[in-house]
């Protein structure tokens, strides 16, 4: 054999091995390898699975908060319609007061001007009988009843 046999056949030898060895060494990482992997992902989707539980919790505090803020101005918002109708009805009850008031001040003034004024009474009776229309007038007799409806029959 030849030098150049020789070599060729030890590189062809180292080759071999280092060949075997490399398909030995896969067979022997690949689960370690694929199981390393596996527990990266896990622990990627743990956190992911973390930070989305986080996330939910700050939003569900956020609403809490919102709806909070809310029932507050609801409540703001009541107690200023509240008083509103407070001050509303206080001015229309001043207003009835001050109706009332004046009626008073007028019935007293008609009531002064027509007191020991018969004449004046009798007038506003009489022009009342002339402008009625077909009214019914009671007058009472003996024993406070009156006669009813005397003279309405047309025979």
């Amino acid at each position: 054999m030849s030098n150049k046999q020789s070599l060729s056949l030890g590189i062809l030898a180292t080759l071999s091995i280092f060949i075997i060895g490399t398909i030995l060494l896969a067979f022997w990482a690949w689960p370690k390898y694929t199981v390393y992997k596996k527990e990266l992902n896990g622990k990627a989707m743990l956190k992911e699975a973390e930070w989305s539980k986080k996330i939910l919790i700050v939003e569900a505090k956020a609403r809490e908060a919102a709806a909070l803020l809310q029932a507050k101005a609801r409540i703001t918002l009541a107690k200023a319609e509240g008083a509103t109708r407070l001050v509303k009805a206080k001015a229309e009850g001043q207003a009835d007061i001050e109706r009332a008031k004046a009626t008073a001040e007028a019935n007293r003034i008609i009531g002064k001007s027509l007191k020991n004024n018969e004449a004046y009474l009798r007038y506003i009776w009489i022009q009342g009988l002339t402008n009625g229309q077909g009214e019914r007038i009671y007058i009472p007799t003996e024993a406070g009843l009156p006669i009813l409806e005397a003279g309405k029959a047309k025979y």
